[in-house]
């Protein structure tokens, strides 16, 4: 197949392409805003206490999920697709990973980001090497964790997000999403979205007395 008989967009002039450009940018906007309603929304949800404790594998040992939020007050978990049986991570779960960018604002905004699987820690860490991450990567082998939170279910095994508050030494479930509502969550601003206290930046639609500060200050 030649590049003239390739499948392509319609070929038009200047003008009729501004025109439906510009009606383009209507409905981009549209769902800016739309989406900035809905982080709005999910900074309201209300948040239910974590009662069960749970002890997770980590290079360092034993890890509790308190030791998770390491200081912090939000909790962000990446559910990894990795069955203990298996020798290699999900190739989907690896993708969103490798596209990971730089996550250092989430420390300045209270925030910690940790990835979480089933599989042996072994498994993890030999698999963590091979791929060349830095990510702090825990195991929950031999645990509920990923059971209750509905990653491990009777199809198998299914990726997905979680997000955690703390209060002092209690923490809370604030949020979870699967499969494609993962997919735009590899910037630290998307990330930040699923957190109760967002971007922390003055223009947002936040509950009264929620951390705020200038968006360019």
């Amino acid at each position: 197949m030649t590049p003239q008989d390739s499948a392509h967009p319609r070929i038009v002039g200047r003008d009729e392409w501004l025109v439906a450009r510009e009606t383009l940018l209507i409905h981009e906007k549209e769902l800016t805003k739309h989406y900035d309603q809905v982080s709005a929304e999910r900074r309201r949800l209300p948040m239910v206490k974590v009662e069960k404790t749970y002890t997770f594998n980590g290079p360092e040992g034993k890890r509790g999920l308190y030791d998770l939020f390491d200081g912090c007050s939000q909790l962000i978990v990446y559910h990894f697709m990795f069955d203990p049986s298996w020798d290699d991570g999900c190739m989907g779960c690896t993708g969103f990973v490798n596209d990971l960018g730089d996550l250092s604002e989430l420390q300045v905004r209270n925030t910690q980001f940790v990835i979480i699987s089933r599989a042996p820690l072994e498994k993890l860490l030999a698999y963590k090497t091979r791929m060349g991450w830095e990510r702090p990567w825990y195991s929950a082998f031999d645990t509920d964790f990923n059971q209750d939170f509905q990653v491990t279910v009777d199809g198998g095994e299914r990726h997905g997000l979680s997000v955690f508050f703390r209060i002092d030494d209690d923490i809370f479930h604030t949020y979870s999403t699967y499969k494609r509502g993962c997919e735009s969550l590899s910037d630290v601003y998307r990330l930040l979205d699923t957190t109760p206290y967002g971007r922390q930046e003055d223009w947002e639609d936040s509950p009264a007395g929620f951390p705020q500060r200038p968006t360019y200050g």
